[in-house]
């Protein structure tokens, strides 16, 4: 399997082809993001909405209006950082994706990762946080940065689109954004994650790659 991509839309353009997500067959289109940020800073939503389908690029709703003036706050735009999904494609009338669709983009989301060597990973909301930490609760654990096995932080966050619906969570939000840039510019101690998932940058990974496309 070729893992050798030169550029990080080429490895999308690979993983359109190389997947086995039921949704791709009623979706308009996978929902990716082609520039690599020097700052190294990830942030993993959950699947594709309406505009997204139709544009081909992550986070172009209302909650990535609101995505960005968070980013606005603590003095970034969207060119200084990437953001992806758990699932590359949209589920049909927004539900939430299945265990089985998460399955079927996780070597997508692994060879994007291992492309990018992100400095530090933000889970936007539980199933972005539970691909990285499962069993764990986003309610309890959010604006709190955790170690994993693969020595990058995971920074647990509610998913913007959630503020939509519940306006109290606005400030929440806002104010872990304010945790992530002190974060970001003075360190902290990280929580202790004993349920990390360590797939992503192990050694094992390409062979996990292999094995999971070939089913």
């Amino acid at each position: 399997m070729k893992t050798d991509f030169q550029t990080l839309k080429e490895l999308h353009e690979y993983y359109a082809i190389n997947n086995r997500c039921g949704l791709k067959k009623i979706a308009t289109q996978p929902v990716y993001e082609i520039h690599v940020p020097s700052s190294g800073i990830v942030f993993i939503g959950e699947a594709p909405g309406k505009n997204e389908d139709l544009q081909g690029k992550p986070f172009v709703g209302a909650a990535g209006k609101f995505l960005d003036k968070l980013l606005e706050s603590i003095g970034m735009t969207r060119e200084d950082v990437y953001v992806s999904n758990t699932v590359k494609y949209r589920p049909p009338d927004n539900r939430e994706p299945t265990d089985e669709e998460k399955l079927s983009c996780r070597v997508w989301l692994n060879a994007e990762l291992m492309f990018i060597k992100p400095k530090i990973l933000i889970p936007l909301g539980r199933h972005a946080f539970g691909r990285f930490v499962p069993g764990a609760m986003i309610s309890a654990s959010h604006g709190q940065p955790f170690e994993h096995p693969s020595g990058i932080p995971i920074f647990a966050m509610y998913h913007p689109a959630v503020a939509l619906y519940n306006p109290n969570l606005r400030d929440v939000l806002k104010e872990d954004f304010g945790k992530l840039k002190n974060y970001l510019d003075n360190g902290g101690e990280l929580m202790k994650n004993e349920k990390a998932d360590n797939s992503v940058f192990s050694t094992k990974t390409k062979t996990d790659i292999n094995d999971i496309l070939s089913m």
